[in-house]
């Protein structure tokens, strides 16, 4: 039997806690926009991507861990990992290997991605608060992240303001990929705040100018809080049904005072 759709049925409103929404609104809003992540934020995607990875690692003769691969490869571009995976196998990936695995990835992807447990609502409560004025900024390639905010019925929530760190200069830990969705909106990044789970995704984000909240589930693929304070977020939380207010009770980096 096939599972619910859980998160289309929150995308349309069933899930709405009206009460975040009043409670952002009527604060004094200090942040003009809010840039999420996408992948150990919005979707429960690290394990499957992370396993495809391993997989493949595992034929190219490197026998590394679970944990190794989450530690050595969450939050960054594969496609700037090439020289790990030679020094460790021999063999340098080309763009035909790098083809192979994100179409492996999207197929595990297309079966079993379930969203981030309260990722859907917040969202809901965030943009209804702050008019739309949210954008999702991730270091994966577009076709990734298109399909997975379909997946989990958040595409229409985030409209056209979908940014891709493939799409950039650099990819994250340089701040590009934020700084392209801060300008897509018409905002300062000073005046925006960056939800993120990975040290890179937050270093990201603070290098952009922006106040970068944390996000630690306490999975195997999650980042520690420890890590991602040290990277630079303000607060870190554990529960998405946090964020609306945190994102009230928090000044913008820009209004902050030393």
């Amino acid at each position: 039997m096939p599972r619910p759709d859980r998160s289309t049925s929150a995308a349309r409103g069933i899930h709405r806690p009206r009460g975040n929404v009043d409670r952002v609104s009527s604060s004094l809003q200090r942040f003009q926009a809010v840039l999420f992540d996408c992948d150990g934020v919005l979707v429960d995607s690290e394990a499957i991507t992370n396993g495809v990875l391993r997989t493949m690692l595992h034929e190219l003769g490197w026998p590394i861990s679970a944990e190794e691969c989450v530690e050595r490869f969450i939050g960054r571009a594969l496609s700037d990992e090439f020289d790990v995976i030679e020094e460790h196998t021999g063999v340098r990936p080309d763009q035909a290997w790098l083809l192979e695995f994100r179409d492996r990835r999207n197929a595990a992807l297309a079966v079993d991605l379930e969203p981030i447990d309260g990722a859907v609502a917040a969202v809901m409560t965030v943009a209804t608060a702050f008019e739309g004025r949210i954008a999702c900024a991730s270091g994966a390639d577009r076709a990734k992240i298109e399909l997975q905010l379909a997946k989990v019925g958040l595409a229409e929530a985030f409209g056209g303001h979908v940014y891709s760190g493939m799409e950039t200069a650099r990819s994250k830990p340089a701040p590009d990929v934020y700084l392209a969705a801060a300008a897509g909106l018409g905002v300062d990044p000073r005046a925006c705040a960056v939800v993120e789970d990975t040290v890179a995704g937050a270093s990201a984000g603070v290098a952009a100018g922006a106040t970068v909240f944390g996000f630690a589930s306490g999975g195997l693929t999650s980042t520690s809080p420890e890590a991602l304070t040290a990277a630079g977020a303000l607060r870190v939380f554990t529960s998405m049904d946090e964020l609306p207010g945190l994102l009230a009770a928090e000044p913008a980096r820009a209004d902050r005072r030393a």
